[in-house]
């Protein structure tokens, strides 16, 4: 009998037993998806990343289906509004350069509760534009929250195995998509005709961003206490227990960028994905 190696130290696990199957070989990632369940930390990931996405989309999208009252209220011209557009994509864009490296060093659970935060801040500001130039750089800081698509689908690649990874992304990240088009109907059709029923409708638009606002931002809170980065836990708690190594956020983007994949997604993910993008900020 082999003699017991007693100053060896066992591996960190936040959790000693999983509610799904998983593979020990891929870093304890689930091998099904079981979407009526709710727990840590597959399950929970995966509720959380379409969740916090949908919402992302929804502040995103949400100043949308009032540039039209807006417009008539600061007398902008179509050009204004479009140039306003055009710096919310760019705040996104920025943004997916920078998150998919700070996943690899900081776990997505952070960065989801970070930009949901700090997004849902100049959401509620919208009351407070008087200028083109203005609305211009308010959409480029909501913009950020764009970026989450980044997490939605680097949590799930985490949490479930290759053979129903594929699955998982396209789950998550088609609900949380759906954000961007029912705030068209919630925001357009619903809130802002409620709020229009008690004042006038330009103290209504400049009132009612601020509900989608504290629903991003109380998600954001939530996010952080009832997740987890990965199977086994917080990239905090893995790192500082040996379990994972530092990562170069500079050295995973210099990785990224120079696979010749990358950019091969690039060019097809900009050409479907900037017809959405189109179609979202002209649908109002």
């Amino acid at each position: 009998m082999g003699e017991l190696d007693v100053n060896s130290t066992p591996e960190y696990k936040k959790y000693q037993s999983y509610h799904l199957n998983v593979d020990p070989d891929q870093d304890d990632k689930a091998t099904e998806i079981k979407i009526c369940h709710f727990s840590r930390p597959h399950m929970r990931a995966f509720h959380c990343s379409w969740w916090s996405f949908f919402i992302a989309f929804f502040i995103w999208f949400a100043i949308a289906p009032l540039l039209s009252e807006i417009k008539e209220t600061l007398d902008l011209s179509k050009q204004q509004i479009w140039t306003s557009s055009i710096a919310g994509v760019g705040g996104t864009i920025f943004m997916r350069f920078v998150l998919g490296p700070a996943c690899d060093k900081y776990g997505p659970r952070i960065l989801f509760t970070v930009i949901l935060c700090f997004a849902s801040i100049p959401t509620a500001l919208t009351g407070l534009v008087s200028s083109a130039a203005g609305l211009a750089v308010l959409r480029l800081f909501i913009g950020f929250a764009g970026g989450t698509f980044v997490m939605c689908q680097y949590w799930t690649s985490r949490m479930f195995t290759k053979d129903v990874v594929g699955t998982a992304n396209a789950l998550v990240g088609g609900w949380g998509n759906l954000g961007g088009g029912v705030t068209q109907l919630v925001m357009g059709s619903v809130l802002f005709p409620l709020f229009k029923t008690g004042m006038s409708a330009e103290m209504a638009w400049r009132t009612v961003s601020v509900v989608p606002a504290i629903v991003a931002f109380s998600t954001g809170v939530a996010v952080w206490f009832i997740s987890d980065d990965a199977p086994k836990g917080n990239y905090t708690d893995l790192k500082k227990h040996g379990n994972m190594p530092e990562v170069s956020a500079a050295a995973s983007f210099r990785s990224g960028a120079l696979n010749f994949n990358t950019w091969f997604l690039f060019v097809q993910y900009a050409c479907c994905f900037g017809v959405e993008l189109t179609m979202n900020n002209a649908a109002a």
